[in-house]
């Protein structure tokens, strides 16, 4: 049989298709299809949000949030029945969401609100865990809570929520003369706040805790005022994949009822000495699906 140059060209192109078409139709989830063409998935992790994710001596990730995603990436190997290279990739409060929303991550491990806002351009795994904006200062500052901070100088991270909260706080309550300065990340507010830059540092108050006990002088500092926003942390993973949230999702229930997830949130939190909240409990609790 003898082909016209046109026939030639549809089946040309017919053939280099098949690869790609296979290995996509085998999965209803795009991530998982590219996680197995590839053998690579892309994780998101933050480098100074003690103790969920951050930078250990050997210079690789660790943290609480970071033991969760190792779990998640186990259930896609044994979903694609291979094994994959985890691409370790920073993020910050600026790139996070941007990284994620454009395929460059497949999961982000760190510390994140998870936002109806937030959820037009990207989604969420179940509850991890739960917390609020409060301040971290040096003891002998006189701040207490945030209507000390008339004439005093507090650093904030740009795009979180906390910067939201500590800004709507000081309009509501008209407290003036307060200088804000942006930084990027924990670690370059706390710096500020430990070489005196600043009068004080804002984000969750778990996320505080672990600052003072990487700090120098711990007993210098001090978390102060009551919660000024409520921030459920969560898992973040792209839009419009549900099959994939499912397998994630899937993965945190089974730590949920084995008890597991109690013994990575032991491991990560209770040398700063903070106990499971009844609000996380209670989450945990509500969100153990049955099969």
């Amino acid at each position: 049989m003898r082909f016209n140059r046109l026939q030639i060209g549809f089946l040309t192109v017919a053939l280099a298709m098949i690869p790609l078409g296979n290995a996509f139709a085998q999965y209803s989830s795009q991530v998982l299809a590219r996680i197995a063409e590839d053998g690579v998935i892309n994780v998101g992790h933050r480098e100074s949000s003690v103790p969920f994710a951050y930078i250990g001596d050997d210079g690789e990730p660790i943290g609480f949030s970071i033991d969760l995603c190792l779990n998640i990436v186990e259930a896609v190997e044994d979903e694609i029945g291979m094994d994959v290279e985890i691409n370790w990739v920073a993020v910050n409060p600026q790139t996070r969401i941007p990284l994620m929303a454009n395929g460059t991550i497949d999961l982000e491990c760190g510390s994140t609100t998870n936002k109806l806002s937030r959820q037009e351009q990207v989604d969420y795994a179940y509850t991890t865990f739960i917390t609020g904006t409060k301040i971290l200062t040096k003891r002998d500052s006189g701040i207490n809570s945030v209507d000390d901070l008339a004439g005093k100088a507090i650093a904030l991270a740009q795009g979180t929520t906390n910067e939201r909260a500590i800004k709507a706080a000081i309009e509501q309550r008209n407290i003036s003369d307060v200088s804000i300065q942006s930084v990027r990340d924990h670690s370059e507010g706390f710096l500020a706040l430990e070489t005196d830059r600043v009068d004080a540092y804002s984000t969750d108050d778990v996320l505080l805790f672990g600052l003072i006990d990487k700090a120098r002088n711990p007993d210098d500092y001090a978390v102060v005022g009551e919660f000024l926003s409520y921030d459920p942390y969560a898992l973040m993973v792209p839009k419009d994949d549900s099959d994939y949230r499912l397998l994630v999702n899937r993965t945190l229930v089974g730590l949920f009822s084995s008890g597991e997830f109690h013994e990575i949130y032991d491991k990560w939190f209770e040398p700063l000495s903070i106990p499971m909240s009844s609000m996380l409990q209670t989450a945990v609790d509500t969100q153990t699906f049955p099969e």
